[in-house]
């Protein structure tokens, strides 16, 4: 785990350890760091998921997309946020790379034999993704310890954050560890039992 930018946004790389195909969940500021991280380690990266399109989740996603050759995977309702991503504070003035594979609830993603569920969890943006592997969960902007993810910018919405949270991941065992795209990481269990924005 990597915590990029400013608003140490958590960036990801899983990896699959006897073929070394990998993943990268939300590049966010410093492109560079993350192509040196997976250049150190010898990886394949066969897919850059985008969790949603804030620009601290996708500031270096040109530049890893450029070294990588890696698909890029967005939900398909978050498309147009990644499209003014440029115009955010993103790194660079480019135009950041359009996505290769439209995501939707229920599909899946595969690096070697590591098989990901994505979640679509709208509220953050719209197109606000999650993706579940073996008892984790990378809950990108969702989910965090002890908080959620804000519903105030455009696309947000209150009460349909917290029903794809009460709906989609409260719902999952209570050890589920949660990998959140900012700060530490906690269990569904915790956050069920002690997240005063859930209570109720």
């Amino acid at each position: 785990m990597l915590a990029l930018g400013q608003q140490a946004a958590n960036c990801y790389i899983v990896f699959d350890e006897a073929s070394k195909e990998a993943m990268i969940i939300d590049p966010g500021a410093g492109g560079s760091r993350i192509v040196k991280r997976v250049q150190d380690t010898g990886l394949k990266i066969k897919f850059i998921v985008l969790t949603h399109s804030h620009p601290d989740h996708i500031g270096g996603l040109r530049e890893v997309k450029e070294a990588t050759g890696a698909r890029v995977a967005i939900h398909s309702d978050d498309v147009r946020g990644l499209q003014r991503g440029h115009r955010w504070g993103t790194e660079g003035s480019l135009p950041l790379p359009a996505p290769d594979l439209l995501l939707k609830d229920n599909d899946s993603l595969d690096i070697s034999n590591l098989h990901f569920s994505v979640i679509h969890t709208p509220g953050h943006t719209q197109g606000g993704i999650c993706l579940l592997i073996d008892g984790v969960l990378f809950s990108g902007d969702t989910l965090f310890y002890s908080s959620i993810g804000r519903s105030d910018m455009p696309g947000g919405n209150g009460p349909q954050l917290i029903d794809a949270i009460s709906t989609k991941l409260l719902t999952l065992p209570d050890e589920t560890v949660v990998l959140p795209g900012h700060g530490p990481e906690t269990t569904i269990g915790a956050e069920r039992r002690g997240n005063p924005f859930l209570r109720g």
